[in-house]
């Protein structure tokens, strides 16, 4: 259906993949055959997604979260791709807020800055004072983007459904990278998703015992004023966080100190996110993490977030301590808990690749390493040996990689153990007692009580079963059903070699001592089914490839 309704927007592409020399992509759009299809080169494909537009440099910031499906190179090269576009004039802007408000302009804004503080492919912003004197931020829809938008996310599904049909497209999930970009890029539309992102985020952050929640700032939404289109939100007035520190550098202050504290802060703000919360802040770059006149960090752009559920929670905290501990086999166990597929995986193989990768590690500094590339390189290990996981891990590992290197940018003398240590005591002992201890002790007593209650009553159904021989054992063995097809394969051609053998014996027995027109007729019969059946035998067998 999209090679009807985007002709256009297909030529558009062609033009750019060819100007690029993408020769597989100019193959498989116009129709022939591509055997071996490979990406291309990362700076290639970050060229083409910024010919292509705003929508596609989304697609690449995207797939920078996906660590698990490309190499650290394509992370590395996407995850420069900026959402940077012209903004769209005044004029356009100023029609979409007249129609979201629901009082006149003049009596809900005293003045409004028609210089836009920042322009993305899917709204703008600016910054503007409320009738009563609150300093607000405006981000509203880019013009005709609700337009513009389906008809991309058509033939983005259209591509991926050609693409899937190839090797190439089953092994990188193609079709499911395509729809889980469809449906963030359709809930980017409706703005008021991003308000209770933010929302929540602000609740989350305003109770810690790790930090001080009156040193983190997330705006607050004004929400009879947020519509689909429009996001009205308290106007944080700051600098981004590594502009902080030049800043201070200027001044001649001795900020050491107070950058140390910012750098703890700010790892304690978003391990409670990721460990406790499982709610968190999924794109913290420079530009969205800002310093405040007062001494505060805020938390902007809350439209891409993850969430972690509290079994993953606890996968990964164990993770960090495996990664510590440079314990190759413990970190291949959680992987294959982490995993969403059930395709058999060789272990000692995943072992062998992960020891392979921390043994790098171990004569180095535990205050030298960087977890966010050891994560890395532990999601594209499971990636080399086909092993699915969730897709919130990309999400996982970007946030760390972005946390990790505006606190390095921030503070050089970051030192990861010692900000993560305390907390994974903390963690661990969450994980055995849970928030409450006093409730995990009752529910564990429960179930011990529970326990006890039941187990003579299985304990004497097990062994009547056992002396009146009716106990019986149900197994399922993975891998045999390849086996089982292999095997009948090999007892059908069996079976038709031994009948076409009969048959050949047969119509020679009867030629020999043929005596009249009939027997002649049925050897002749006999003869010509046997080399049909000789015939196909061959044939399925060099068909198959398994002559050798």
């Amino acid at each position: 259906m999209f090679l009807t309704h985007t002709v256009p927007r297909q030529r558009e592409i062609i033009e750019v993949i060819l100007r690029n020399g993408w020769d597989y992509m100019r193959r498989l759009l116009t129709g022939s055959k591509a055997d071996n299809p490979q990406l291309p080169t990362p700076a290639v494909l970050k060229n083409i997604l910024v010919d292509l537009g705003p929508v596609y440099v989304k697609l690449g910031q995207l797939l920078s979260t996906r660590p698990d499906l490309l190499s650290a190179a394509y992370i590395e090269e996407l995850s420069t791709l900026q959402d940077e576009v012209p903004p769209a004039p005044w004029s356009e802007i100023e029609i979409i807020i007249r129609k979201q408000l629901q009082r006149p302009l003049e009596e809900t804004f005293r003045t409004i800055n028609q210089q836009p503080v920042a322009a993305g492919s899917i709204a703008q912003t600016h910054r503007a004072t409320l009738v009563d004197g609150r300093e607000v931020a405006l981000k509203v829809q880019r013009p005709g983007i609700d337009l513009i938008v389906p008809q991309d996310i058509a033939l983005i599904q259209g591509i991926a459904d050609l693409v899937a049909r190839t090797e190439f497209g089953q092994n990188y999930e193609i079709k499911s990278i395509a729809e889980e970009f469809c449906n963030a890029l359709e809930a980017e539309l409706d703005f008021t998703r991003e308000a209770s992102f933010t929302n929540q985020l602000g609740r989350n952050l305003s109770r810690s015992n790790w930090f001080d929640p009156t040193q983190i700032v997330v705006a607050e939404i004004y929400w009879d004023l947020t519509t689909a289109k429009l996001l009205v939100m308290e106007w944080l007035d700051g600098v981004p966080i590594l502009s902080a520190q030049l800043l201070s550098e200027k001044n001649g202050q001795d900020s050491q100190a107070e950058r140390q504290a910012i750098t703890t802060l700010l790892f304690r703000a978003f391990c409670q996110q990721l460990y406790i919360d499982g709610f968190f802040h999924a794109d913290p770059h420079p530009g969205n993490l800002f310093y405040l006149g007062d001494g505060r960090i805020a938390l902007l752009d809350c439209g891409m977030v993850g969430r972690l559920d509290p079994r993953t929670q606890g996968i990964l905290t164990e993770m960090l301590l495996a990664i510590v501990d440079l314990d190759a086999q413990r970190c291949a166990q959680l992987t294959l808990q982490l995993a969403t597929s059930t395709q058999p995986v060789i272990l000692a193989r995943l072992e062998n690749d992960y020891d392979r990768m921390l043994r790098k590690y171990y004569n180095m500094n535990l205050s030298q390493m960087n977890f966010a590339q050891i994560i890395y390189e532990i999601l594209q290990i499971a990636r080399q040996n086909k092993i699915r996981l969730p897709s919130n891990m990309g999400l996982y590992a970007k946030t760390l990689a972005n946390l990790e290197g505006v606190a390095r940018g921030f503070n050089p003398e970051l030192n990861f153990i010692d900000e993560i240590q305390p907390l994974v005591t903390d963690l661990v002992r969450r994980q055995l007692l849970g928030d409450s201890p006093v409730r995990s002790l009752l529910r564990t007593a429960l179930d011990l009580k529970s326990l006890s209650l039941q187990s003579p009553r299985q304990i004497e159904v097990l062994l009547d079963r056992v002396t009146s021989e009716t106990l019986q054992w149900n197994m399922s063995l993975r891998g045999l059903d390849s086996l089982r097809r292999t095997m009948d394969d090999a007892a059908n051609r069996l079976s038709f070699s031994i009948l076409v053998g009969s048959l050949i014996m047969g119509a020679a027995i009867i030629s020999t001592k043929a005596q009249t027109v009939q027997l002649s007729f049925v050897s002749n019969i006999l003869f010509a089914v046997a080399t049909l059946l000789g015939l196909w035998l061959v044939i399925s067998i060099l068909r198959s490839g398994r002559l050798s």
